[in-house]
């Protein structure tokens, strides 16, 4: 067994949820993914219950773009908690994408492996947008505004900012039961004025109130009331945003950074309320 190509990418957290108003934003965070595209099986099963590796290949060779001669086989090393709405399928999906391209030794621009990812995430039935934003998100640093019913890719990106320094901030992730299926996209629409809102507020500079809006309108397009309460918690206890993230059940906590009694009451508050949940500490990619 041998590897053929390697290729990396991120986690992220939601700014916009795309299924609220058309339009999606997503920023990194420090949740490295790994892909090894292999010539042979890994002796550890790859877990790829949606088949997206396989759309990923679908979607390169559909691209025009050569596959590697003999056969391919998949290693993932991943450190995004999946189904909890912090981009682990985008992650994979560009990683993988760019282990096929170090293979091939092909030079793909960052905008041409967020379509292809946003591609194999639409075949696999793991987004119902395309996710390009997240895949941005995965792929580069900083944030992209995404309009997902564009034409081309030339023209999906409306607008971008350099994000959130990490030295600034600590991102606790307080995780939940893994997410079965995605809410219906027009469970969104009726609750547009919180995604309006987060995107005024990203206009603005000011992602981290938009990483707030946005949570409230995901809490009330998947009806979360649990989500709901526990995101309150953190800004009773120093949190300057929380939100659930992607469509859940993941909630994104930011705190300032050097300061460690929020910190520690967040801890002792979610151990003693959700005490079912994994709290994760990390931060932005910068």
């Amino acid at each position: 067994m041998a590897v053929i190509g390697t290729g990396s990418a991120n986690g992220a957290c939601s700014l916009i949820h795309a299924a609220g108003i058309g339009y999606g934003a997503s920023l990194g965070l420090d949740l490295p993914v790994k892909v090894r595209l292999l010539d042979a099986p890994a002796r550890r099963e790859v877990s790829d219950p949606d088949n997206l590796l396989n759309a990923v290949l679908d979607a390169w060779s559909g691209a025009g773009h050569p596959l590697p001669a003999g056969t391919l086989a998949w290693s993932v090393r991943s450190d995004v908690p999946p189904r909890q709405g912090l981009k682990s399928s985008a992650a994979v999906a560009v990683a993988a994408l760019r282990a096929l391209a170090d293979a091939t030794d092909h030079d793909l621009s960052v905008a041409d492996l967020v379509e292809l990812a946003g591609t194999a995430q639409l075949a696999a039935g793991v987004s119902i947008t395309g996710a390009y934003d997240d895949a941005w998100a995965a792929a580069a640093p900083g944030w992209r505004l995404v309009d997902v019913d564009a034409a081309s890719a030339a023209e999906r990106v409306v607008l971008e900012g350099e994000g959130l320094n990490p030295d600034d901030w600590r991102v606790l992730i307080l995780t939940g039961p893994e997410r079965e299926q995605h809410p219906p996209k027009e469970a969104f629409a009726p609750h547009a004025m919180h995604f309006q809102q987060a995107l005024v507020a990203l206009q603005e500079g000011r992602p981290l109130v938009a990483l707030t809006q946005n949570g409230r309108g995901v809490v009330a397009a998947t009806q979360d009331h649990v989500g709901r309460q526990l995101a309150n918690h953190a800004f009773v206890n120093g949190g300057r945003a929380a939100g659930i993230s992607g469509s859940g059940p993941a909630i994104v906590v930011v705190v300032p950074a050097g300061i460690d009694q929020p910190v520690e009451r967040l801890r002792n508050q979610y151990a003693n309320r959700a005490p079912d949940r994994e709290l994760i500490e990390t931060r932005f990619v910068g």
